[in-house]
């Protein structure tokens, strides 16, 4: 694998990697991909880089992986003859969504993500609930090896598919999308230095499984609500809040324990 430029972290190497692979093989749509492992022993790289590049393209829409039956191709990524008024719309909706801070973002989440918990707490089913277990227990290996947060992601992922509703799904996708190439979401996170914070916010899924478990939706929802609390409190800490650009004080999160007394 070629080192990863300043730009890039490895594991969107290894998505470009594979879409370039999807497309010049001739994957066709519902064609199964190789498994993480062998994908991983081609490419030189770990299986968790592999699993990161899956989750962008599973995000993306290129991909679907199913559990205990492999990676699948549900979209030919675009090639280098896309229509050139596609690609300027598409560059146009991401650099919209880049100009939003990222208390913007998480004032967003707030709303759609603890409304999901609710809806996913009356909704899960048990293998909903094996594969939230599983995550989290990706997440607490991510701790350990100091990787970056991709149990978070499948975790908050796995309890919007417990929804069983694709447009929840998909208004999730996007929104985890927009804020992983945010600019100002990724500069604050630079400043995350050690993994205290993921560990505080490991504690916070628990505590969002243990309601899904018992299918209390409006704990579900309060405590998915008061998980994105405690980020944006993390992420006040670390804010320049006399930058010109600081959007803390204009998107407060939505006062929900007061709504619901």
């Amino acid at each position: 694998m070629k080192q990863a430029t300043s730009q890039q972290r490895p594991y969107q190497e290894v998505g470009m990697m594979l879409r370039s692979m999807i497309v010049d093989k001739n994957y066709a749509m519902g064609a199964r991909l190789p498994p993480e492992r062998e994908i991983a022993d081609m490419l030189d790289v770990s299986r968790t880089v592999v699993r990161e590049a899956l989750i962008m393209l599973e995000i993306e829409g290129i991909v679907e992986v199913r559990r205990g039956a492999g990676i699948f191709v549900v979209r030919i990524p675009g090639n280098e003859v896309e229509k050139e008024g596609e690609k300027e719309g598409e560059e146009s909706s991401v650099n919209q969504c880049n100009d939003a801070g990222p208390f913007e973002l998480l004032q967003a989440r707030q709303l759609l993500e603890s409304n999901i918990a609710e809806f996913a707490a009356l909704q899960a089913t048990r293998d909903d609930i094996i594969k939230m277990r599983r995550a989290l227990q990706i997440q607490e290996q991510d701790l350990v090896s100091d990787e970056h947060e991709v149990g978070d992601m499948q975790f908050h992922l796995a309890i919007a598919e417990a929804t069983h509703n694709s447009m929840l799904v998909e208004l999730f996708k996007q929104s985890w999308e927009w804020r992983v190439n945010n600019p100002m979401w990724i500069q604050l996170h630079r400043h995350l230095k050690d993994t205290q914070y993921r560990k505080e916010w490991l504690g916070d899924h628990k505590q969002i499984l243990a309601a899904l478990i018992k299918k209390d939706a409006r704990a579900a929802k309060l405590a998915m609500w008061q998980h994105l609390e405690n980020v944006k409190l993390r992420l006040l800490e670390l804010s320049d809040v006399d930058d010109i650009n600081f959007d803390g004080y204009l998107f407060e999160s939505w006062p929900l324990h007061e709504a619901n007394t």
